[in-house]
C-alpha cells in the first residue's frame, strides 16, 4: 500500500496475536486477514480440547475471548468477522465449526479447493474482503495448510491439503493485488522430520516468502 511490508517467521501460529495486533494499529478497520491453513485456530480458552494456545489466536483477536485475561491483558479484540477470510481448512473441532457458523466467517476448506480450483477461491476469498481492491492484507500462512508430502516438517499435518503450487498461487494471486502489507510464516518446525524433510520445507517456506514478494515464474 506503501511500500512497506512486514514479514514475520514463526514460531507456532500463536504468534499471530502480536503480528496482527500489530498491522491492525496501523490500518486499524480497514485490515484484512487471508488466513491460510489446516485448522482454523479458533477455540477459545474454553472449548479448546488440547489447551494449545496455536489453536485458539483467532478467538482473542476477534474479541470472542474475555479481554484482560492473563497473560494477554496487552491483546484487545482489533479483527471483525466479516474482515477474515480462510483457505485450506480440512480439520475442525467441533467447537470451530459452531463458532464459524455463528459468526458467518467465510471459510473455503478443501472441499471448495477441490470443487472451484484455486484461482476462484482465491478470487473469491479477495472479492469477499475487498471488493474494490484497496484494503491492506495481511497473509498468515501456516505451513501444515500444504499437505504433508510437500512440507513434512511442521507440528499438526493434516493429509489432503494445498500443492505446491496451490501453495504458491495463493501468495502470487494476492501479491498482484499490491495490498499486502505484512505476511506471518509459522509452524515449521526442524525437530519433527528427517533432514531431507527439513530441507524440502524450508526451501518451501522461503519460495512461499518470495512469492509473496513478487517473485513468478517467468
Amino acid at each position: 500500500m506503501a511500500g512497506k511490508f512486514a514479514l514475520t517467521l514463526g514460531g507456532d501460529h500463536s504468534i499471530a496475536m502480536g503480528t496482527i495486533c500489530g498491522t491492525a494499529e496501523k490500518y486499524g478497520d480497514d485490515l484484512r486477514v487471508i488466513w491460510i491453513d489446516a485448522h482454523p485456530d479458533i477455540n477459545t480458552p474454553e472449548t479448546t480440547e488440547s489447551g494449545n494456545l496455536h489453536g485458539c489466536p483467532l478467538s482473542f483477536l476477534l474479541g470472542l475471548t474475555q479481554e484482560g485475561q492473563p497473560p494477554f491483558q496487552w491483546l484487545k479484540a482489533c479483527l471483525k468477522p466479516e474482515h477474515l477470510v480462510y483457505i485450506g481448512l480440512r480439520d475442525v473441532d467441533a467447537p470451530e465449526k459452531r463458532i464459524l457458523r455463528q459468526h458467518n466467517i467465510k471459510a473455503f476448506s478443501m472441499h471448495e479447493v477441490d470443487k472451484y480450483g484455486i484461482g476462484k477461491v482465491v478470487e473469491m476469498a479477495l472479492q469477499h474482503l475487498s471488493p474494490n481492491n484497496d484494503k491492506p492484507i495481511h497473509l498468515s500462512f501456516d505451513v501444515d495448510a500444504l499437505d504433508p508430502s510437500v512440507a513434512p516438517s511442521t507440528g499438526t499435518p493434516v493429509r489432503g491439503g494445498l500443492t505446491f503450487r496451490e501453495g504458491h498461487y495463493i501468495c502470487e494471486a494476492i501479491h498482484e493485488t499490491g495490498c499486502l502489507v505484512a505476511m506471518d510464516l509459522v509452524e515449521v518446525n526442524p525437530h519433527l522430520s528427517d533432514v531431507h524433510g527439513l530441507h524440502q520445507t524450508i526451501t518451501v517456506g522461503c519460495s512461499l516468502v518470495r512469492c509473496a514478494l513478487g517473485e513468478t515464474l517467468l
